[in-house]
């Protein structure tokens, strides 16, 4: 019975670390007959696991989803991993899944071996975190978000915008992204007829969800960029277009990825940069250790010559 029993665990361990096995496979690493294995498989769905088969030649066995949630097998690694996980969100910036993140993480800190739960406590005990600043998104709203995107259904949502004006938008959500702390969601406005970067906390969504879209190429391939660049553009209030005299891989060096460097020829890019400052827009630039020249607005040539004045009485 011992032996059965460290069988279905090993077989189970097999089904949960790839999607799909054929019955010689699983025979072979278990080193047992194709039978035995038809035998534990029926052992498993007994207890609950949902095991599909498929017959034939190119058949095989696959551990599907059920109605109720099975007891999951981690190996060492994985459990450590979701117990940091769960203590992250417990203190995250998702609203209503602190609570249940604690139950969770107690529920699986009583069945860790002392060898795990001391690596746990080890994270727990020596890692400080800032507090949460800044708004939180809703548990819900953001799984009903996710779950538009990726059933590609049509979202309806009243927005209240940076600058405090609030509207209806209808909009084709792609993909979530975290990032700074907040969550953004990346949808085409149907309204504007263009991409949009929202914000979550700033959205109240509007049931139901629907119709269906075809998805459309996405505005970027790298989506996080996307968003940091769209993210801390938006809350600018000083820009500036930029001819910098250096090449563009020289220059994108020694900026954050979030600003997008143009190529002009070898010796030269523009970049668009911004702050809540002129002042700080100014000694931005000076950072870049590159001559440049501002191509828009002009009015940012005072703010230049009185930095030089107050460098040059630095040092007289």
């Amino acid at each position: 019975m011992l032996e059965t029993s460290a069988r279905l665990l090993r077989l189970l361990s097999l089904l949960q670390a790839r999607r799909d096995w054929t019955g010689l496979d699983l025979a072979d690493r278990l080193g047992v007959t194709t039978r035995t294995v038809r035998t534990d498989i029926a052992r498993l769905r007994s207890l609950g696991y949902p095991v599909d088969a498929t017959p034939g030649v190119a058949g095989g066995y696959r551990l599907g989803a059920g109605a109720a949630l099975p007891p999951l097998l981690l190996d060492d690694d994985e459990a450590v991993a979701v117990a940091v996980g769960l203590r992250t969100a417990a203190g995250g910036t998702v609203a209503g899944i602190e609570e249940t993140s604690l139950r969770a993480l107690a529920k699986l800190e009583q069945v860790l071996p002392a060898r795990l739960r001391r690596r746990v406590n080890a994270v727990q005990t020596f890692t400080v975190s800032t507090p949460v600043s800044g708004p939180t998104v809703d548990a819900v709203a953001l799984s009903d978000i996710a779950g538009a995107c990726r059933d590609h259904e049509k979202l309806r949502f009243d927005y209240r915008a940076h600058d405090g004006t609030a509207g209806r938008r209808e909009a084709e959500p792609h993909r979530i992204v975290y990032a700074s702390r907040r969550w953004y969601l990346v949808a085409w406005d149907v309204t504007r007829g263009d991409w949009r970067t929202f914000r979550v906390d700033r959205m109240e969504l509007k049931p139901p969800a629907g119709p269906r879209f075809t998805p459309r190429e996405l505005p970027d391939t790298d989506v996080a960029t996307y968003v940091a660049r769209g993210a801390g553009a938006a809350t600018w209030r000083y820009r500036a277009r930029v001819r910098v005299h250096a090449p563009a891989e020289a220059v994108a060096g020694r900026l954050p990825p979030a600003v997008r460097v143009e190529p002009v020829d070898a010796h030269s890019c523009v970049i668009e940069v911004g702050s809540d400052t002129p002042q700080m827009l100014a000694l931005y630039l000076g950072m870049l250790d590159a001559d440049f020249t501002v191509e828009h607005p002009g009015e940012m040539a005072e703010h230049f010559l009185a930095l030089a004045d107050r460098y040059r009485r630095a040092v007289t």
